[in-house]
């Protein structure tokens, strides 16, 4: 079925309302910096931002007002608007993070009139003689990010952040017509990093059936196969100089726990893991809405992940969604839990500091949308932290470290970054393990609507970095809203503080592949099938194809499983805190996934859930072992060399906590040795008693430097499980 073709401009004119200015004095003066390693000839630069507002109607006089009130922030400066005009805005095709909160604002003070609010910021540039090419080019790299805006040269540019497209239908690809080699070419174009194994078992899946796959079908297979998702290589079989070895990567991980099980409640098959508490007096309400103590048997959460591919071209946004997610797999623990403390964490290469290079550092180049090391630790920790802090969870510890190795002819390091996001948490000893689902049970959806953002990052993720198609990489990048996360967090808070009563059955979070790895996975989690309405979504933009509906890595939800008869409360705690939540379908008998398309009358998926997720390719890898070539220098280089590498730095700029929620007993930045930045903190579990984190290279060092705090107990000698610890009450003195 062919689609209209004709796009949609805003239905009234954009309102455009300037800013003050956008930068402080300070990062004024850093960006001219950067802008003067770009443009020798610059002389100034100033900026401010600036609002552009679509309207389903034309605004009152005193709508208006508001309307200039509330986009009234700032200083009261403005520029003197001298200089060559540049505009910068959010992607087209996307909407921000800002305009989110923006919009939302304005209908809770009434501007029900308001469809959207954006914000740019107009650049003024003065500088001597003309920009070529190169130099306009080097000069927009400067003032915005790729991955996330776009450069216009007029305020009319503005207008396409509004325009829409129709709807589109789903593509098929045609395997009955082509055979493998339209797999293989599909997995190509869209990015999926199928094995030869996988496209074989799908071909011969498809092929036995008798139809096409379509392409919502191959992007959710590939999602849900992905080594993001499903960690192939870790469930590997190794081959080491010719031995095979007798445990694979998980193998050698889950041995741990094998030898050792005391205290551990789920461990590998959850979003979680739980560790045994103890009974504990929480502070939270009634059913009736009244805070009051109460005894509770409370186990801990444990949950450390990586966000490496949406870091490595996106560091804000990268480690910011990065860290969100790691806060909604806790909460999405058991039948829901509460998040309570985090850390964060950078593993790059080199990072080749202007006019401060060291002797061991090399410039060997990089793919041109791939983040530099240094630019990743300087937004990354940001990022973390700034979503760590808007959702109200305190960011305790973290670590930071710096790799490559020449070995011959190849330098290997932390190329693709590492980004650490974990955290603990608490659970009701009653909400430890998901109920199963009989059909009938509701699936929903909460959170932010879909949009054309962070397609195919499972995927993405998977690979090695620089390998997929720019365009690719460009659609996996994310973007992050705290407040609406928060939200959600409480509608699941208010589900467990209603103890035996919790309404929740089952509940995950969206992540990688979106919907399309979220809702199978809750579903086949329960034992059952699904049918869902794919046109039930919350999407923000209309113009989605079915594949970016259902695989849209939108982040701020979560997939909840509730029985019909406990809709009605569900929906009132919804409402109260304002969290947007649809019913998108029912679980069934039937193995079966449907993704049924009103709109189009077709079924943009029908597989059996045993081909979708009944399957995991079982990898095997050989390798030769050794050494890297070793590198000759004095004991003196050495030391010199070792005491100005950033390993042995302080690394207290990736966990200064950020958030004052009540939650923090003493920080690992009140430990006087720099060295230990990243050791340990500690948090409160409940009113009387505490938890400490612990993440670095010398806990043991760390317990001697807690002991000899006053702000914080010393840990006992023997409750510990890893590295974290139950502590004794906290001094009174």
């Amino acid at each position: 079925m062919n689609s209209p073709s004709a796009s949609f401009a805003a239905a009234h004119p954009i309102i455009t309302l300037r800013g003050a200015n956008a930068l402080s004095p300070f990062r004024l003066d850093k960006l001219l910096s950067l802008l003067k390693v770009a443009y020798p000839g610059i002389r100034s630069v100033e900026c401010a931002f600036i609002h552009f507002v679509e309207t389903a109607r034309e605004l009152s006089v005193h709508e208006h007002s508001v309307l200039e009130k509330l986009l009234t922030y700032g200083g009261s400066s403005v520029p003197s608007g001298e200089g060559e005009f540049f505009l910068v805005i959010p992607r087209i095709g996307t909407i921000s993070p800002w305009a989110s909160k923006a919009t939302d604002i304005a209908h809770n003070c009434g501007l029900t009139a308001i469809k959207r609010i954006e914000r740019g910021t107009v650049f003024y540039l003065d500088f001597d003689g003309t920009l070529d090419g190169g130099a306009r080019a080097a000069v927009q790299r400067a003032i915005h990010d790729p991955m996330t805006e776009t450069v216009r040269s007029a305020l009319v540019g503005a207008d396409e952040l509004f325009v829409t497209q129709p709807p589109q239908p789903l593509s098929l690809v045609p395997v009955t017509r082509e055979g493998k080699a339209a797999l293989v070419r599909a997995n190509t174009e869209m990015g999926l990093a199928l094995s030869v194994d996988e496209i074989d078992y799908l071909f011969d899946y498809f092929h036995r059936i008798a139809r096409d796959p379509s392409d919502v079908e191959l992007m959710m297979f590939a999602q849900a196969n992905s080594e993001h998702c499903r960690h192939k290589i870790f469930n590997a079989s190794w081959t080491i100089d010719g031995a095979a070895q007798d445990k694979t990567l998980f193998g050698m991980i889950r041995n741990t726990e094998a030898l050792s099980p005391r205290g551990t409640i789920v461990a590998y098959s959850d979003n979680s893991s739980i560790m045994q508490g103890a009974e504990i007096e929480r502070f939270f309400p009634d059913v009736d809405g009244t805070f009051a103590f109460h005894r509770d048997e409370t186990h801990i959460l444990m949950k450390v992940e990586t966000h490496n591919h949406p870091t490595a071209i996106a560091p804000w946004p990268g480690a910011a969604t990065g860290a969100g997610g790691e806060i909604r797999d806790e909460g999405a623990t058991g039948i829901g839990s509460k998040p309570k403390a985090g850390l964060t964490g950078f593993s790059v290469s080199n990072l080749n500091i202007p006019d401060h290079r060291q002797p061991w550092e090399t410039d060997y180049g990089k793919p041109s949308r791939i983040a530099s090391a240094l630019q990743i630790m300087i937004d990354g920790p940001l990022g973390g932290a700034a979503f760590n802090n808007e959702f109200g969870r305190v960011n305790l510890t973290g670590y930071f470290r710096t790799y490559e190795q020449h070995d011959r002819s190849v330098v290997r390091g932390y190329h693709k970054p590492i980004m650490i996001a974990g955290g603990l948490g608490n659970i009701s000893a009653t909400h430890t393990h998901k109920r199963p689902l009989v059909a009938g049970t509701l699936l929903i959806q909460i959170g932010g609507p879909g949009m054309r953002i962070g397609l195919g990052g499972g995927a993405a993720s998977s690979m090695t970095s620089g390998t997929n198609s720019e365009a690719l990489d460009f659609d996996s990048v994310q973007r992050a809203n705290a407040e609406m996360e928060r939200r959600c967090q409480e509608v699941i808070d208010a589900c467990w503080a209603m103890r035996d009563a919790n309404p929740i059955l089952s509940i995950h979070d969206v992540g990688a592949g979106g919907l399309s790895n979220a809702l199978p996975e809750l579903a086949h989690g329960g034992g059952a099938g699904a049918r869902f309405d794919l046109r039930a979504v919350h999407s923000e933009e209309p113009g989605m194809s079915p594949k970016e509906i259902w695989s849209n890595e939108s982040q701020e939800r979560y997939v909840i499983a509730i029985a019909p008869v406990s809709l009605d409360l569900f929906k009132q705690f919804c409402e109260r805190e304002r969290c947007p939540f649809a019913v998108l379908g029912v679980a069934t008998n039937e193995q079966q996934l449907v993704v049924a398309d009103p709109l189009f009358a077709n079924n943009a998926v029908d597989l059996d859930m045993e081909v979708l997720l009944g399957t995991t390719d079982m990898t095997s890898r050989c390798m030769r072992g050794g050494l890297p070539s070793k590198t000759s220098m004095s004991i003196s280089t050495a030391l010199l060399a070792n005491s100005r590498s950033a390993t042995t730095s302080c690394c207290s700029f990736v966990a200064t906590p950020r958030t004052a929620n009540g939650h923090l007993s003493r920080s690992q930045n009140c430990l006087n040795n720099a060295r230990d930045a990243g050791a340990i903190a500690i948090t409160y579990r409940s009113c009387d008693s505490l938890l400490q984190i612990s993440l670095g290279d010398i806990p043991g060092s760390s317990e001697c430097t807690a002991r000899k705090s006053k702000r914080a107990p010393a840990p006992p000698p023997c409750a510990s499980s890893g590295n974290a610890f139950e502590s004794p009450p906290a001094p009174t003195s």
